[in-house]
């Protein structure tokens, strides 16, 4: 049986309505579509958790700082539908533009503090897309929780503030990030690197997870990060936009490991931007 795919919130809301009168708990997994293994990852945490699962494929133009970033962004809605069968889950949402921001939407959902530096730094307004389409989703599917990776860990902890901060009553469940077998995170944006760019990409990985084991070993953490920065355009990447020492639950930067953190970079290898975190201290 073929996965149903709504596209209106009025339709949406009528299968939340006849679960909700049965008892059923609901899930939500926001998504950009070009669904990959780390989505599919986020689905089968949801299905273990709850009765019914819905997924939504919505690439947001309000995230996006680059107008060409958002018109290669893959699309691949028939694919995806057939991945999300694989696996189970019971509703694929996939609204418009229009059904998201109808004419004269005025309202942005902006969280300060945590969204600021690393990639809010580097994507202005970024986060404050990410934020108002989060929020209507979550209103939209009045699910009991979402599930999001921790590759995008800025982007979990945004949320996780203005859940907390709007009293939205749902749980943000955050899942570790799924990698390739040579460590490298999967995204969707992979699929734009060369076969030499591909070779090149888990350094990125390398080196945090090495300046993790120096930090934790007592090194340096400038000297360490220094450290991680040179291994990674060694190996290839053309720049380093940010390694970082952050905390874990509030991101404010750290100069020595004193409580849980996340060791977090974005680099650029060819025309692809990756990012990356891993946890360090504490875990």
């Amino acid at each position: 049986m073929s996965i149903a795919i709504e596209r209106t919130v009025a339709g949406l809301r009528g299968y939340v309505a006849d679960w909700r009168s049965k008892g059923q708990r609901i899930g939500v997994v926001p998504t950009m579509g070009a669904l990959h293994e780390g989505h599919l990852s986020l689905v089968r945490a949801a299905l273990e958790r709850m009765d019914r699962v819905i997924v939504t494929v919505f690439v947001n133009p309000k995230q996006f700082d680059n107008a060409d970033d958002l018109a290669t962004y893959p699309r691949t809605e028939r694919e995806d539908a057939e991945k999300l069968e694989t696996v189970g889950a019971h509703l694929l949402y996939c609204p418009d533009a229009g059904e998201m921001y109808p004419a004269g939407f005025s309202t942005t959902v902006s969280v300060s503090g945590i969204s600021e530096g690393l990639c809010g730094a580097h994507r202005p307004g970024h986060f404050d897309g990410v934020a108002t389409v989060v929020a209507k989703l979550l209103l939209q599917t009045g699910a009991d929780a979402a599930f999001f990776g921790e590759k995008d860990f800025q982007q979990l902890q945004v949320v996780r503030r203005m859940v907390a901060d709007m009293d939205i009553p749902v749980k943000i469940v955050g899942c570790p990030t799924v990698r390739e077998a040579d460590g490298l995170a999967l995204s969707s944006r992979n699929v734009r690197l060369s076969a030499e760019d591909r070779a090149i990409a888990p350094a990125l990985a390398r080196g945090l997870v090495e300046a993790a084991k120096r930090i934790e070993m007592g090194d340096d953490v400038a000297d360490s990060l220094a450290w991680a920065r040179r291994a990674i355009e060694a190996a290839g990447f053309r720049e380093v936009e940010y390694l970082e020492l952050r905390g874990e639950d509030d991101l404010a930067p750290m100069t020595s490991l004193n409580r849980p953190a996340r060791l977090l970079a974005a680099a650029w290898l060819g025309n692809t931007r990756l990012i990356d975190n891993v946890p360090i201290g504490g875990r």
